[in-house]
């Protein structure tokens, strides 16, 4: 009803409106009142653009044309009359600029910008104690050439026989126990796996596997499939079987595969 008057730019009247709203609003307590609220409320939206739409700024726009040419001017282009073959095609007046234009302008701009700080070295360091001596760290004398070979080969010799004695003595173990399975039941096969797998350590289990292929190599003792195509493995019998078997199968190798997966 009181539309124009609201729309005033003089009147005040859509301000004490919202205000008496929410006054109001804090005492809805039903949907219907907050539907009329919510209608309230986009009467007044829309009045406030129309309002704000109404509303004239005294503010010039930006010509960016006008200050192209006045900057032109400031920096002394100088027109001359040009052929018409060299003419732009939009009528625009040619000219020059003279040798020292930029240099106007940038001295005039100058003003307006903030220089930066100008370089320059600094002479010494901020303290000047002396520097902290550094400590003198005591080589070790080095040995004689002559002592380090004469060391060496006998430390090696006796890594190496120390390894070699722990490797024989648990291939002669393996291969006793092996020995007296056999002498005490030959007729019942030994499998391979029940001899070399350790239900409690994988580790353990590849170093039977390591060990046994020794038995194998120097033929104290035999490789054979059963029945159900599982190795077996059982002791030779003398020494010239030892010697024929590690002749006629010299050139072979069996490879196992064996991860920890499959030895659970």
């Amino acid at each position: 009803e009181n539309r124009e008057d609201i729309l005033s730019s003089k009147s005040n009247r859509l301000t004490e409106a919202l205000e008496e709203a929410n006054k109001l609003f804090s005492g809805v307590s039903r949907a219907r009142e907050a539907a009329l609220d919510a209608q309230f409320l986009v009467l007044a939206s829309n009045l406030g653009k129309e309002k704000a739409n109404e509303l004239h700024s005294d503010m010039t726009a930006f010509a960016s044309l006008a200050f192209a040419e006045d900057l032109l001017t400031f920096m002394g282009i100088n027109r001359i009359e040009v052929e018409e073959n060299d003419s732009d095609s939009e009528g625009i007046p040619g000219g020059y600029l003279p040798s020292y234009a930029w240099n106007k302008l940038g001295e005039e701009t100058e003003k307006y910008f903030k220089r930066a700080p100008s370089f320059h070295y600094m002479l010494g360091s901020f303290k000047s104690d002396p520097p902290v001596p550094r400590q003198r760290i005591e080589r070790q004398k080095k040995t004689r050439e002559g002592e380090q070979k004469r060391a060496m080969p006998a430390q090696l010799k006796k890594m190496e026989e120390s390894h070699q004695e722990a490797t024989e003595k648990e291939v002669e173990r393996i291969l006793g126990l092996l020995q007296t399975h056999f002498k005490n039941d030959p007729d019942t096969p030994i499998s391979f796996f029940d001899l070399v797998i350790d239900p409690n350590s994988f580790a353990r289990t590849v170093e039977n596997i390591f060990h046994v292929s020794f038995i194998i190599r120097d033929g104290f003792a035999r490789l054979k499939l059963d029945d159900d195509k599982l190795p077996i493995i059982e002791p030779s019998k003398d020494n010239e079987g030892r010697q024929d078997d590690r002749s006629a199968r010299a050139r072979n190798q069996v490879v196992i595969s064996l991860n920890h997966q499959e030895w659970k």
